[in-house]
C-alpha cells in the first residue's frame, strides 16, 4: 500500500516553463542567438539549465564558456524566476484530495534550493508540502536515489510506501533506484529519451491530474 506522494516541480505541478525559457531567450538576445519559441522550449526545461543552454547555444557542460553561460542563466531566472510559472490545471484538487484523505505528501525537484523556494512560496505551496528536496540538497540528484531516499527519511517511512509522479525519464530512474513506485505525469515536459516514454520503468502512466487521482486511490493506505 501507498502511505504518501512524491511530486517533481518543474513540468509535473508547475509549468515553469514561461519563466525558465524566458531566461534562455534572455541568455540567446546577449549573445546575438536566435531565441526559441515556448512550444519548442518546453520539452527542455526538466533538463534545467544543462538542457536549456544545449538547445540555444548547442554546447554541453564542459565545452569551453558553459559554465559563465550557466551562470549567467541562473541569474537571469533568478530575476524572472516566478512572473509566469503556475500550477498546472488540477494540480489543487489532487493536493486538496490528498489532504483532506491524510495522505501527506512532498517535492523532490532537481531545482537548486535558492530558485526552488521561491517559486514554491508564490505558487502557494510552501505551507503545505511535508517535506521538500532540492537539487543541492543531497550530493547526488536525480536520477540517482538519494533525494528520493532522503525524503522518505523525511516523511519517516520506507521508500517501498511512497510513489514518485515525474515526467522525465531520470525521475522514474531515481523511483526504480529508490525501491518507489513511479508514475508518468505525460501533461508534463516529457524530454527527449533514447527510450521512449512507454519504455520508462514506471508503475503507471496518466495523462491528466485527474487521472492521477484515480490511479491512486486504490492503491493509498486510506483510514477505514
Amino acid at each position: 500500500m501507498v502511505n504518501a506522494l512524491l511530486f517533481d516541480l518543474d513540468g509535473t505541478l508547475a509549468d515553469t516553463a514561461p519563466d525558465l525559457g524566458g531566461a534562455l531567450n534572455d541568455l540567446c538576445l546577449r549573445y546575438q542567438r536566435p531565441c526559441q519559441p515556448l512550444e519548442r522550449l518546453r520539452p527542455f526545461v526538466s533538463q534545467g539549465a544543462r538542457g536549456l543552454i544545449r538547445l540555444g547555444f548547442e554546447i554541453e557542460p564542459g565545452a569551453p564558456y558553459y559554465e559563465e553561460l550557466r551562470q549567467e542563466f541562473m541569474t537571469l531566472y533568478e530575476t524572472r524566476q516566478s512572473q509566469q510559472s503556475r500550477l498546472f490545471d488540477g494540480i489543487i484538487p489532487v493536493l486538496d484530495e490528498l489532504d483532506s484523505r491524510l495522505i501527506p505528501w512532498g517535492i523532490v525537484t532537481n531545482k537548486i534550493a535558492r530558485f526552488t523556494h521561491p517559486v514554491l512560496e508564490q505558487l502557494g505551496l510552501s505551507g503545505r508540502a511535508r517535506c521538500v528536496i532540492s537539487g543541492d540538497s543531497c550530493a547526488r540528484p536525480k536520477p540517482y536515489p538519494d533525494p528520493l531516499l532522503a525524503a522518505a527519511t523525511a516523511l519517516h517511512l520506507p521508500a517501498d510506501q511512497l510513489v514518485y509522479v515525474g515526467d522525465d525519464e531520470r525521475d522514474m530512474v531515481a523511483a526504480e533506484a529508490a525501491g518507489m513506485g513511479g508514475i508518468v505525469a505525460r501533461w508534463g515536459y516529457l524530454s527527449p529519451s533514447l527510450r521512449p516514454v512507454e519504455e520508462w520503468p514506471a508503475l503507471a502512466h496518466v495523462s491528466t491530474p485527474a487521472d492521477l487521482l484515480s490511479t491512486l486511490l486504490p492503491l493509498l493506505n486510506l483510514p477505514r
